[in-house]
């Protein structure tokens, strides 16, 4: 990062206990450092043991990152950034309205067969990315299931997860996968009108659909980093202890 983006980084990091008064041991390494390191390993598709000579050691940028993970740390951190930017972009920080579709996504030989599945539809054997975003394209939720898992039978899990977050989002466009009995719930539980936006039978080739476009460009940014155009993750979810 350069100077101006830590600044903007550092501002926006959770302030550790230890900094508070609340105790714990003062972190040994910079926190500029741990980030970048990170972020290369993301953008490289690289495994954690490839980690340059340049950043701290590997398994001590790893300790730093399921520490930050596992306390919930790593997903306040990206919220805080992404009101940021919604101010900056002259929103309000709490979105009103969202986006909700899934990507199939091949899996490494590293993905165990419990963990992954073929998706009919688009022809892949792996996991699959369910999200949401806001009307910026910006994460809001994410869920993780083997690929052969439809869309309506993780539906309602994924829309209460920004429900209880973001209580403001009243309104959320997806496409025909998400019909049925999934619109009478996200109306009748979550107070959410799930808006389907379906292709033309007549229109042939790529076209972009209103509202369902924004979620179909998140999609394309995050191909763009190498270790999230292949699924290599052992786990689809992060281990408590």
């Amino acid at each position: 990062m350069s100077d101006a983006e830590w600044a903007v980084v550092r501002d926006a990091m959770p302030v550790p206990g230890w900094l508070e008064g609340r105790g714990g041991q003062p972190e040994s390494y910079c926190h500029r450092q741990m980030v970048d390191a990170v972020r290369y390993l993301v953008a490289g598709g690289i495994t954690w043991r490839a980690m340059p000579s340049d950043f701290p050691a590997w398994d001590r940028v790893y300790a730093f990152f399921r520490c930050w993970r596992d306390k919930g740390l790593a997903a306040e951190f990206h919220d805080r950034l992404r009101d940021r930017v919604r101010t900056a972009a002259g929103r309000d920080p709490e979105p009103t309205a969202g986006i909700i579709d899934a990507q199939s996504v091949k899996a490494a030989a590293s993905v165990p067969v419990a963990t992954r599945g073929f998706d009919g539809g688009k022809k892949v054997n792996g996991r699959k990315r369910h999200i949401v975003v806001d009307t910026l394209g910006l994460l809001l939720a994410v869920m993780v299931t083997a690929a052969s898992v439809t869309d309506r039978d993780t539906g309602q899990t994924l829309l209460a997860r920004p429900h209880r977050r973001h209580w403001r989002v009243t309104r959320v466009w997806a496409d025909g996968g998400y019909t049925g009995r999934l619109v009478d719930f996200a109306r009748g539980v979550l107070s959410i009108a799930l808006t389907v936006v379906r292709r033309s039978d007549d229109i042939s080739g790529f076209t972009a659909l209103p509202k369902r476009w924004l979620v179909e460009r998140t999609f394309a940014w995050l191909m763009h980093s190498r270790r999230l155009a292949r699924d290599y993750e052992r786990r689809p979810t992060p281990r408590r202890r």
